[in-house]
């Protein structure tokens, strides 16, 4: 990533130009980490759904069953099971954004792989009705056979999305060879740099699978996934964090343009950005010191 910024930087050229030329410069972005407020009920999602809406995005992302699990304290860790009443209530919170964002915004369903095989094709086959946009890793990364299986008992109007744990275009292969994903979501931060999400975008185009870049992560990230993300023909959306620390934009020396759910590319050299030292030094983040805390 660095590379690609720094090679653009002297040529002064955008790093969407060294990865073959735009085909658009406005990206666009489903929002997640919307719904941090409020107490992770029905009601509550509804009015922050109802918020990003407002903002101009007409896609967003949440887990109705992270949130139900750890904060009714009900522990899921031994079987990756839900009671009927989490069940429920992760129906309810799906239904309630659906109501307040309408129909014709794509909504997508995460669950971190944190469902058995039994409970994620109940709860996908449950919140199909609502016209979710993509079921997301229903199962890890680590077997390839057991996603095949849960593709083969889904229903086919069921869209998977998986890849953010899938390091390289070698990674991806045979979930693309076994056609059991619908879109893939490298990870910038993880699968190989700009350059190998490029490999994998275009792996996938092979395969009538799109790209929705996995980015729940900082500007430049965010940046080098929009270079990428303007080059794919095959390009679907990004993610973007729509609620993050207030400071975000002070790290770098042109702010992140959003508009309308659509992050702006500029023509500026490399990622478009330079790093501001001052502000990266004013917030360290969590270090651990030589005892071993952290601070």
């Amino acid at each position: 990533m660095a590379l690609l910024d720094l090679k653009g930087k002297v040529l002064e050229v955008p790093c969407y130009q060294l990865l073959g030329g735009p085909i658009r410069t406005e990206i666009a972005l489903y929002a997640n980490y919307w719904f941090t407020g409020g107490g992770h009920n029905a009601a509550d999602y509804a009015s922050q759904a109802r918020t990003v809406r407002e903002q101009g995005f007409d896609g967003l992302k949440f887990d109705p069953f992270a949130h139900t699990n750890y904060l009714y304290g009900e522990d899921l860790s031994s079987n990756l099971a839900l009671t009927e009443e989490a069940k429920q209530r992760a129906y309810d919170v799906t239904k309630a954004v659906r109501h307040a964002v309408g129909n014709d915004v794509d909504m997508m369903i995460e669950t971190h792989a944190m469902l058995n095989f039994k409970t994620a094709i109940t709860m996908a086959e449950r919140l199909a009705e609502l016209n979710i946009t993509w079921y997301e890793e229903p199962v890890g990364p680590e077997n390839v056979e057991t996603l095949q299986a849960i593709r083969d008992r889904l229903n086919p109007g069921v869209s998977i999305c998986v890849g953010e744990r899938h390091y390289t275009r070698y990674g991806i292969r045979p979930v693309l060879e076994k056609h059991i994903c619908d879109i893939i979501m490298p990870d910038i931060t993880r699968c190989g740099g700009p350059s190998e999400m490029k490999r994998m975008a275009a792996m996938a185009e092979a395969y009538n699978v799109q790209l929705a870049p996995h980015n729940p992560n900082g500007p430049l990230s965010t940046l080098a996934s929009a270079h990428v993300s303007a080059t794919v023909p095959n390009f679907f959306r990004q993610e973007f964090m729509f609620n993050d620390v207030s400071w975000r934009d002070e790290v770098i020396d042109h702010p992140i343009e959003v508009r309308n759910g659509r992050l702006i590319l500029t023509d500026r050299p490399g990622l478009g950005v330079d790093l501001v030292e001052e502000a990266m030094e004013a917030h360290p983040g969590i270090r651990k010191s030589r005892e071993g805390f952290y601070v």
